[in-house]
């Protein structure tokens, strides 16, 4: 049996997958049932705010200081993926730090667009709308891009994240990793 250690804690992993399903129903629910859907955006805030917070004073491999990188890292870790040469990473990976803000910043600004299509002054403006909507498209072409990545980590770096995601634990890093 392999040695694994513990990344992500439960709070972390509570929140992504929480995230994960008030995205998809808030999704499915659209133009069908207002209702649900203005529940689960509202959830999606909530949600975004404990993160931020959470980013802040969180345990290790949660907080923002230990996964975001300067652009110039992001850039050098995906020319280094493919190269077929890149890192294995106990927490996240300079791309998924990346992914992991350009998805709170869309679903910030998804939601906050939500928001103000329930307000009187901006209730039907079509710019309003149209601008949630190209959101939503956004964001879940991002999340397709996010599961390619686990993907290609997973593949790569022999490890199930989605397993990682669930049970908090990944293997325990060896010499060449990056903890």
């Amino acid at each position: 049996m392999k040695t694994t250690v513990k990344v992500w804690d439960p709070m972390v992993r509570i929140f992504h997958w929480s995230l994960v399903t008030c995205f998809a129903v808030a999704w499915l629910s659209a133009d069908e049932w207002q209702d649900l859907h203005e529940v689960a955006g509202y959830t999606v805030m909530g949600l975004i705010a404990f993160r931020i917070l959470w980013g802040l004073a969180g345990p290790r491999y949660a907080r923002f200081r230990h996964f975001i990188h300067a652009p110039s890292r992001v850039v050098a870790y995906l020319k280094d993926i493919c190269k077929g040469r890149e890192a294995r990473h106990i927490g996240h990976n300079p791309a998924g730090g990346m992914m992991v803000l350009a998805l709170l910043l869309g679903l910030s600004l998804l939601t906050f667009t939500g928001w103000l299509y329930t307000t009187d002054q901006f209730w039907g403006e079509d710019w309003v709308e149209e601008t949630h909507e190209f959101l939503a498209n956004l964001l879940l072409m991002l999340a397709g891009l996010h599961l390619a990545g686990v993907i290609l980590a997973s593949v790569r770096h022999r490890e199930s994240l989605v397993k990682a995601m669930l049970t908090g634990r990944k293997r325990a890093p060896s010499d060449r990793d990056i903890a």
